[in-house]
């Protein structure tokens, strides 16, 4: 059944014409409990009907915990963890009734608890409850005589005998022991443990005690078993209660705890994580600014939701992260993206996600720079053709041709060459040859090997004609490049293409099977680009195996640039497009080049046009200038900030 809100929910139906008269008495009185009883470990009351034939019960969508433990068993068993804040939640309810309300609940057993579908356990069977002081003779039946087999669990005193509790507490060990081992056969297998946990044993000896005064108030049991090593004191029951009272808590302890959540949340239960810990990071997320710190959980988390559920509850959130002005927030984003582009759809990675990414293109903050330019690599596929023809490709010309890091600009490189497949044709004929004939004529080694690894991975891009008048002169010109690795990269090309050119001149039917792809039109999305040779592979380990820089190697002359990022450098051996060095010198500036090579052309622009968005550039550049002098003079300096 749903609620009205369209929360699922639970209904107990009772027929007068099946029952006796005392059951029928019973199951009034707990109806009128349940619409009087709040508390969040008591089964909550939702709505219900009462006429002369029936009694209907609405409460919140719960399963009798026998099913839940079978159901869960068959799975491979509840761990103790999700039993410990179980039976912390029962006693919790018990201490409330018998401490706060003066009630006795006298019902007390597995039959009496359901749990919810984030495995909170909560406390029913109110038909027996009654006031402490209440006169015996005015009482409701109790269980045994409504049901003959319930003797088994009554406590061996006298009704009056020891504390108020004492009956209660009795048959809290009673249900402790059969949710460890099964249906009690008689009074006397309490005193076989079986699987009871040897934490729990002592504090579980004290409920079934002989000495009804020796037996602990609830509260008192609560304490006991919260003690260090008790069963109640883990950090699932830790993370429970912090959860419980998040709202009065001083953002410094939401952060700490959002941040230990994060490894803890393997060995919680998936329901939990779904239904309890979700709801909680959303929260946190949307009326808490909890910022980047929520969201390696909240992917965590997003592990356990079908598509259906992450596109509903999760990538609003995502959507709305990418607007942040936050960096930290920003950048883990971009890092952890590849968890979450499967769900996103195209529209919104156009409209509302793409023109807030594009914004670390021009970041001053490197690692920010570097990041976003990996990203695009997930992105491309989803991009619409003005996006990834002209608003990208105008990006990646400012980045390849002025960035001063040259590890950003070898990685531009390497992107251009992976995402090729998803550019139109006119594109690509624009843009291809032009930047990968700028890479090679970087200072930067790594970005010089990309230059050539980019021709050879998009050479069926490339007519027999551009192949000979172009591309080849272009490699020709690397076979006595300072770098013994470009050289040995562009031998590797400028054989590959005298191959194809060779094939076509011994056979010149072949020619249109090689051009086949010249003028073929982008790739859908969602079609893997294949890689020839590449040294980039797999967009899983991405940000390891896209060049970074680190300190400590110099190339013709002592490194004057910053790191990209956190982590040392590869030693100088290998392939420099994965290991990365630190650039020697700075970069020429674009203007340095042919009109012919200048990619900015990319939207098919006038003189005048270029002019001007050259100047429209510049200006922003002397902003970002501008704002990074002022930030410097705050308390924190501008792309300073430690990111983890």
């Amino acid at each position: 059944s749903l609620q009205t809100g369209g929360d699922p929910v639970s209904v107990f139906v009772y027929e007068v014409s099946t029952g006796t008269e005392e059951q029928t008495q019973l199951a009034k009185a707990a109806f009128k409990r349940m619409k009087t009883l709040r508390h969040p470990n008591i089964l909550a009351y939702v709505d219900g009907l009462e006429t002369e034939k029936s009694l209907y019960l609405v409460t919140e969508q719960v399963t009798p915990l026998t099913a839940h433990l079978k159901a869960q068993s068959d799975r491979g068993g509840s761990g103790d963890l999700e039993m410990s804040w179980g039976f912390h939640q029962i006693v919790k309810a018990l201490s409330f009734l018998v401490n706060d309300c003066h009630l006795l609940h006298n019902n007390l057993g597995i039959w009496s608890v359901f749990v919810d579908r984030a495995g909170e356990w909560k406390l029913g069977g109110l038909d027996h409850m009654t006031p402490e002081n209440e006169d015996a003779s005015t009482s409701l039946p109790s269980a045994k005589a409504v049901h003959s087999d319930m003797d088994k669990y009554d406590p061996p005193e006298s009704p009056n005998g020891g504390e108020k509790w004492a009956g209660d507490v009795w048959r809290l060990g009673c249900l402790i022991w059969e949710v460890f081992n099964g249906p009690l056969p008689r009074t006397s297998s309490l005193r076989s443990l079986g699987k009871i946990p040897k934490a729990l044993v002592p504090h579980y000896c004290e409920l079934v005690g002989a000495n009804a005064r020796a037996r602990p108030n609830p509260a008192r049991f609560l304490q006991n078993c919260r003690a260090p090593g008790g069963f109640l004191s883990n950090s699932f029951v830790e993370s429970n209660l912090f959860l419980e009272e998040i709202q009065i808590k001083d953002p410094a302890e939401k952060h700490q705890f959002f941040q230990d959540l994060s490894e803890n949340l393997d060995s919680f239960p998936e329901d939990f994580c779904k239904h309890k810990v979700l709801p909680q990071l959303l929260t946190a997320f949307e009326f808490g600014n909890a910022g980047a710190v929520v969201l390696t959980p909240l992917f965590k988390v997003g592990k356990f939701l079908s598509a259906e559920e992450y596109q509903q509850k999760i990538i609003p959130v995502i959507v709305k992260m990418f607007s942040s002005t936050d960096r930290a927030m920003r950048i883990r984003l971009l890092q952890q993206m590849e968890q979450f582009i499967q769900y996103l759809n195209d529209a919104a990675v156009n409209s509302q996600i793409f023109p807030h990414v594009v914004h670390g293109f021009t970041d001053t903050n490197p690692a920010i720079r570097e990041q976003t330019v990996k990203s695009m690599l997930l992105l491309a596929p989803k991009l619409n053709e003005s996006n990834v023809n002209q608003e990208l490709m105008r990006h990646f010309a400012r980045l390849q041709a002025r960035d001063e890091q040259g590890p950003i600009r070898c990685n531009t490189t390497v992107c251009l060459g992976k995402i090729a497949p998803y550019l139109n044709a006119g594109t690509r004929q624009r843009v291809l040859i032009s930047a990968f004939s700028r890479a090679t004529k970087d200072p930067f080694p790594a970005s010089r090997a990309a230059g050539v690894l980019g021709f050879a991975a998009t050479h069926n891009y490339y007519s027999v004609t551009e192949s000979a008048a172009r591309v080849l002169p272009t490699l020709c010109t690397l076979a006595v490049d300072p770098d013994k690795n470009v050289r040995d990269q562009a031998f590797k090309a400028i054989k590959s293409f005298l191959t194809k050119l060779e094939t076509v001149s011994e056979d010149p039917t072949k020619l249109a099977e090689i051009e086949k792809d010249v003028m073929s039109s982008a790739q859908p999305a969602g079609a893997a680009a294949s890689w020839a040779g590449w040294a980039v592979t797999g967009v899983s380990s991405l940000t390891s195996k896209l060049i970074r820089t680190g300190p400590g190697a110099e190339v013709g002359g002592p490194a004057n640039n910053t790191p990209v990022a956190a982590g040392t450098a590869s030693p100088r051996t290998g392939n420099p497009v994965t290991d990365g060095v630190p650039v020697g010198k700075e970069l020429k500036p674009a203007g340095d080049w042919g009109a012919e090579e200048s990619w900015e052309s990319v939207a098919g622009l006038s003189k005048t046009e270029l002019a001007k968005k050259k100047r429209e550039e510049r200006r922003k550049e002397l902003e970002a200038k501008r704002a990074e002098r002022k930030a410097a003079k705050g308390p924190l300096k501008l792309g300073a900030r430690k990111l983890d």
